[in-house]
């Protein structure tokens, strides 16, 4: 989605990914101030000049330090396959297609956003909001049936009060699975970003009782003093959407 939608960029590379760069042992560098820039933007950067995994993101030819994100959650959690169809929601700037495509190949991975993205070898990329009436059939005509994987990285923008960015974050979710419960196949996998506390009572129990297995995980990609987590919900049991569970 668009990145009023987003807290960041996500990264992706021409590799598959694994458990990311590690601790760096390199001097702190830092960001000297100028004119015009903000202390919270000098903060930033200086941030992301110590930051091992921007570096290494650089390094592996990775967009950004978040496809590491992803790459960690398929380590432990196994659900990017060759073959698997990969539909992947706010998919701007593109990296989680790319690691998706890497693994799972050519033709099996949908990138759809509000934005534009630049194009990426092997992914169907387009401008699409999840909450079109018309969504779920554009995705299954797009990549010729249900899809196996439905991926999430949306996050609205923080407004620095927890409970607010919370139950913001907690609707993109529910967006998200509402579609996912739509194109996913019998046995589909759903990833999703969440916020430190996890998932809200109804939308947990929702996914429990859709899915043979529903865990939370923060990847060590994701920076420490950061709320994010993922929710994982593996083998999705379809179910008629008249039924009022």
């Amino acid at each position: 989605m668009s990145s009023s939608r987003k807290s960041g960029s996500k990264g992706g590379g021409s590799k598959g990914g694994g458990k990311g760069p590690g601790p760096s042992h390199r001097l702190k560098e830092r960001v000297k101030s100028a004119r015009g820039r903000t202390t919270s933007s000098t903060r930033w950067l200086q941030r992301q000049v110590n930051d091992p995994y921007v570096a290494a993101a650089r390094a592996e030819g990775y967009r950004s330090r978040a496809a590491f994100k992803i790459a960690e959650l398929n380590e432990k959690f196994d659900f990017f396959k060759p073959g698997r169809k990969v539909l992947d929601l706010g998919a701007a700037p593109g990296g989680w297609c790319q690691v998706a495509v890497n693994i799972c190949g050519t033709g099996n991975v949908l990138g759809i956003d509000l934005q534009e993205i630049d194009p990426i070898v092997g992914a169907e990329l387009m401008v699409l909001d999840i909450m079109d009436e018309k969504a779920p059939e554009i995705i299954k005509d797009a990549l010729g049936g249900p899809v196996d994987i439905v991926l999430s990285d949306m996050a609205a923008a923080s407004m620095g009060h927890r409970q607010t960015d919370h139950i913001r974050i907690i609707a993109l979710c529910e967006a998200a699975l509402d579609l996912a419960y739509d194109v996913l196949t019998p046995g589909g996998d759903f990833i999703a970003k969440v916020l430190r506390g996890g998932t809200e009572g109804e939308l947990l129990n929702s996914m429990k009782a859709h899915f043979e297995k529903v865990r939370h995980s923060k990847p060590a990609a994701s920076r420490q003093d950061s709320a994010e987590m993922y929710v994982v919900a593996t083998g999705f049991k379809p179910f008629d959407r008249e039924d009022p569970r």
